[in-house]
């Protein structure tokens, strides 16, 4: 679905206000800016608060794309149980871990040992409220 939003051809200040205009230069397709493999691109809506200390947020939607491979640090979607759940992929010498954000040895998951956990996908994106 193609859905087209005014876009702004003056781009907007982060410090002290200037001239505004009210020139909109073009129409702008959010698609082609947050998808870049259309049929391996989904939107998730997260549940939870594990994920709060790397931005992510409840009700935040997150774009997801299963095409890509992770690298480290990447943010991922996990299928742990027969449920998916948001973590980070983080990868030290020849093992790989998730985490929820935590540096602590304890809190991380080592897929090596964990063979039934699979990464669904990587996360491109992550749209909330302010």
């Amino acid at each position: 679905m193609k859905i087209l939003l005014p876009f702004h051809l003056q781009k907007v200040g982060a410090g002290f206000p200037s001239p505004a205009t009210d020139y909109v230069e073009d129409d702008i397709d959010l698609n082609t800016h947050l998808i870049k493999n259309i049929p391996s691109t989904f939107l998730i809506r997260v549940q939870g608060k594990s994920m709060n200390k790397v931005g992510i947020h409840n009700d935040d939607l997150l774009v997801v794309d299963r095409s890509l491979n992770p690298k480290n640090f990447s943010t991922v979607v996990v299928n742990f149980n027969e449920e998916l759940v948001v973590k980070t992929f983080i990868k030290e010498k020849d093992q790989s871990f998730l985490t929820s954000g935590s540096k602590e040895i304890k809190d991380k998951i080592n897929l090596t040992e964990n063979p039934e956990i699979t990464i669904w996908g990587v996360v491109t994106y992550v749209i909330h409220a302010l």
